[in-house]
């Protein structure tokens, strides 16, 4: 199976073109819960694949509104690649939605969802015998440190938390410590606004202590200069958690998980030994099954 038969192809694709804003993406991210929105430029020569913006470089960059500054230079793989080169691919890179570029041209978009469909349909590259597959039990695939975040943190906090673990995700705890729901990033931009205001800029950066605000302001004069803040409410966790938490035990099958994650919309799922939370499977790890 090549990455063609996986992919979305160009005519499905949501694109958005440069020169644009922020704006031009943001519906994607927040409405349709993309990872990322592929870039492109219309030339004389036809259409060419610029780049992605992601919801990271949304919330990282609010000052910056101009998509051609956001958008992040990425490669792009070719139709013909095999699902396990694609799945060796994303596990180096770390994206989630990957081009798929032909000449420079966008040809279509292929993700980890994609992958995790092929798992669970039992569609490999071929049948080498001792070859890793669905069967693969998720015990041995799961991630084992666990980012967890107390179900009344404040949603910025706990914001920054999954910025610093650098996962999407946060398991949230209760007061015994026991697993009550989860967190993900795509909770969080569903709410988060990028407002506008004007602020003094004074001599250096103001209000480092105000609560998840990032400032753009430089030392100006006596100027205002217009500001761009990130905008979190800080009601806690467990108003934006997703309470009903999906669990699999060590012997589930990637096969059986890929299941799980496309039937309920969700790329995550802890990894429970009797009621005690070991480890956490992400899509990403059933990708291991493969390689």
């Amino acid at each position: 199976m090549n990455v063609a038969d996986a992919m979305t192809p160009r005519a499905d694709v949501i694109t958005v073109e440069v020169p644009g804003t922020r704006d031009d993406v943001l519906e994607y991210l927040q409405e349709r819960g993309f990872s990322s929105v592929p870039v492109i430029k219309t030339t004389d020569e036809g259409e060419r694949f610029r780049g992605l913006v992601t919801r990271e470089s949304l919330i990282e960059n609010p000052d910056e509104d101009q998509l051609a500054l956001l958008l992040r230079e990425v490669p792009g793989l070719s139709p013909s690649t095999t699902l396990t080169a694609l799945a060796e691919h994303i596990l180096e890179s770390g994206e989630r939605r990957v081009p798929v570029v032909d000449d420079g041209a966008l040809v279509g978009i292929v993700t980890v969802t994609d992958v995790v469909r092929a798992i669970a349909e039992d569609k490999r590259d071929g049948d080498t015998e001792g070859e890793r597959d669905g069967d693969t039990e998720v015990g041995g695939l799961a991630t084992r440190p666990v980012n967890t975040v107390y179900r009344d943190t404040p949603l910025p906090v706990a914001e920054r938390e999954l910025s610093y673990a650098n996962v999407p995700y946060a398991v949230v705890l209760d007061d015994d410590g026991r697993q009550a729901g989860m967190l993900t990033e795509v909770d969080i931009i569903d709410v988060a606004r990028v407002v506008q205001g004007e602020s003094d800029p004074g001599d250096a950066v103001a209000n480092q202590d105000d609560e998840w605000m990032w400032e753009g302001i430089k030392a100006v004069g006596s100027r205002s200069v217009p500001t761009l803040n990130v905008e979190i409410p800080s009601t806690p966790v467990s108003e934006f958690m997703t309470e009903e938490l999906l669990t699999v035990s060590r012997h589930r099958t990637a096969r059986e998980t890929a299941r799980l994650m496309l039937s309920n919309d969700i790329e995550q799922i802890p990894l429970l030994s009797g009621d005690d939370l070991v480890g956490i499977v992400r899509d990403t790890d059933l990708l291991e099954a493969l390689v």
